[in-house]
């Protein structure tokens, strides 16, 4: 997928507006905005987790900087000259990222101070760019987009961002390289939430800070092709599919992924390995996604690793009521699971599909309780360390 193209950097005399078709949504959008305004609605305010607070309180002091209201009107200003003035949030936005120096080498930055609805448009970021919400940004929807989309990029940021509404992806990335997401709030009607795309080649040295992610009816974030993922906190609450989703990534840190009614009747998990996830290229499993911290209160599964994945050490788990497996470890190598509880929910499973090589090289050590332990299939060079009142039918 190649993204549209940004609007021209703004003129020193005369301004250049962004193309027809961006104009068209920009009015609809604002139209559907002062709709709601007239019936009584307001744009909705995310709820704003309190780890995230103090660092939202940094926000700003961008290259351009996008302020104002939908009542008063927006302006936009590069280094302190006005190159926008109107009613349009999404065109305040282009215009601030089009006044940015064209082909920079170095990193330039927009910071959008006001709250607004973009519609049902694209926010594109290209290289070197850093792009931060310190309001509200309220979103609508473009199948198979992003509300914010980074492809065959380099060196680009978003430190803040606060997002409400039915994004298809709240955030959509491919082909990016050193892409730093910092305090991510993303408090959604459905959707998915953060994804990168399938199709696109690898991403590299991607970091995470904090992602609070609700209220989507599919992923909360999924990953595909990054080798070099470095992730703090992932927390998710009330999302459909999986909390945190790796596809075919490697060389991954992570340090607590929290999910509460995640996944709730469905095959996914908190935390979910699939389609090769932790394998190097020689096809190896050696030990390289590492996650200090599993914790997954109801929903369906709390931990699945699935399709040829592996090369993964969780350090603590916390998982409890649980509809599905509480864990999941299926035709994946070289697994640990080093501590925690497990308490109610589905069985601890070890188990293997005839398409692939059974699971081996896995070591469970868990005090569970309320549920059984199961190895079926039988697995190879399998370890058990299990306390508790489980009842544990194992090889």
């Amino acid at each position: 997928m190649t993204p549209s193209a940004l609007p021209a950097r703004p003129g020193d005399a005369r301004r250049r507006f962004p193309h027809l078709p961006r104009l068209l949504g920009a009015l609809l959008a604002a139209l559907a905005l002062c709709a709601a305004s007239l019936s009584g609605g307001t744009l909705a305010t995310a709820a704003v987790p309190e780890e995230a607070r103090a660092s939202q309180q940094a926000c700003g002091g961008g290259d351009a900087v996008v302020t104002g209201s939908q009542s008063a009107g927006f302006t936009t200003t590069y280094r302190g000259t006005t190159v926008y003035q109107g009613d349009n949030y999404i065109i305040a936005i282009w215009e601030a990222l089009g006044s940015l120096t064209p082909g920079r080498t170095t990193q330039e930055s927009v910071s959008v101070m006001a709250s607004g609805w973009i519609g049902n448009n694209t926010i594109d970021l290209p290289s070197h760019t850093s792009f931060e919400v310190c309001g509200t940004m309220g979103v609508g929807s473009t199948s198979g987009r992003g509300a914010i989309e980074a492809f065959d990029a380099t060196d680009v940021a978003i430190p803040h961002l606060t997002m409400t509404g039915s994004p298809w992806f709240g955030m959509h990335f491919g082909a990016v390289r050193g892409l730093h997401l910092g305090q991510i709030t993303l408090t959604l009607d459905t959707g998915l939430g953060i994804r990168f795309d399938r199709q696109a080649s690898d991403s590299t040295s991607v970091v995470m800070d904090h992602v609070f992610v609700s209220g989507t009816d599919n992923h909360g974030v999924e990953t595909w092709n990054i080798n070099g993922l470095d992730i703090g906190t992932v927390i998710a609450r009330d999302v459909g599919y999986a909390g945190l989703l790796l596809n075919n990534t490697r060389n991954a840190r992570i340090g607590l992924v929290d999910g509460h009614n995640v996944a709730t009747g469905t095959g996914y998990a908190t935390f979910r390995m699939a389609n090769t996830a932790g394998r190097a290229a020689d096809g190896g499993y050696a030990t390289n996604v590492v996650v200090d911290r599993v914790v997954a209160h109801g929903g369906g599964r709390g931990i699945f690793c699935v399709s040829q994945s592996g090369g993964l050490h969780i350090g603590e788990v916390e998982l409890s009521g649980n509809g599905g497996n509480s864990v999941l470890i299926e035709n994946c190598y070289n697994v640990t699971l080093a501590s925690g509880t497990v308490d109610g929910g589905g069985e601890v499973r070890i188990s293997s599909r005839s398409e692939f090589p059974v699971t081996r090289d896995v070591s469970i050590s868990l005090d569970v309780n309320g549920t059984a332990v199961r190895e079926s299939p039988c697995g190879q060079n399998i370890s058990w360390q299990i306390t508790g009142d489980a009842p544990q039918h194992i090889c």
